[in-house]
């Protein structure tokens, strides 16, 4: 598959794909056992990934992969955990908060501790409950939050909240 593909597709390239599969490999790795060979590492990323990058039901990706819709809940929960426990302390983690303080002084801005900013995500509309979904412009969402450090780093990031959400009552 070309890069262009992966990256519509999976809304990541095949680079780092392949690097987040090396990363999760130690969690999401199975054994073989005398009833059936493991779902391996890579199609369980590409499984989850599909699932969270569309508004796909379980139902509709496990029919496209020919696999049981249990199959595929089990295999986006392992790997969101596998997330959260590996990858979640590497890459979004908050900083010495003096630094951050200091670096937001010398860019003109005393005692701040971080920026935070939240914005719609649009998404598909949901066959469920659409309308908690449709935001104040008029097209469906869901929010994302971030909290960013002096240096443009994440340092938080939080989504979830229908695009209905006030910003206030994420915050």
């Amino acid at each position: 598959m070309a890069d262009q593909q992966w990256l519509w597709n999976f809304r990541m390239r095949k680079q780092t794909f392949l690097e987040l599969c090396s990363w999760l490999a130690p969690a999401l790795q199975r054994s073989t056992t005398r009833l059936r060979a493991p779902i391996p590492v890579d199609k369980r990323v590409a499984i989850a990934i599909w699932k969270l990058a569309t508004p796909d039901s379980y139902r509709s990706v496990a029919h496209q992969l020919g696999m049981g819709r249990l199959t595929v809940g089990a295999v986006v929960t392992q790997v969101v955990h596998a997330i959260n426990d590996i990858l979640f302390q590497q890459v979004i983690r908050l900083q010495d908060v003096d630094a951050t303080v200091a670096g937001f002084s010398v860019l003109g801005f005393p005692n701040c501790g971080g920026t935070l900013d939240a914005t719609h995500i649009p998404i598909r509309a949901p066959e469920c409950q659409a309308a908690h979904f449709i935001n104040s412009t008029g097209y469906f969402s869901i929010m994302l939050q971030a909290l960013v450090d002096h240096r443009g780093h994440f340092t938080d990031i939080y989504t979830g909240w229908s695009g209905r959400a006030l910003d206030a009552r994420i915050l």
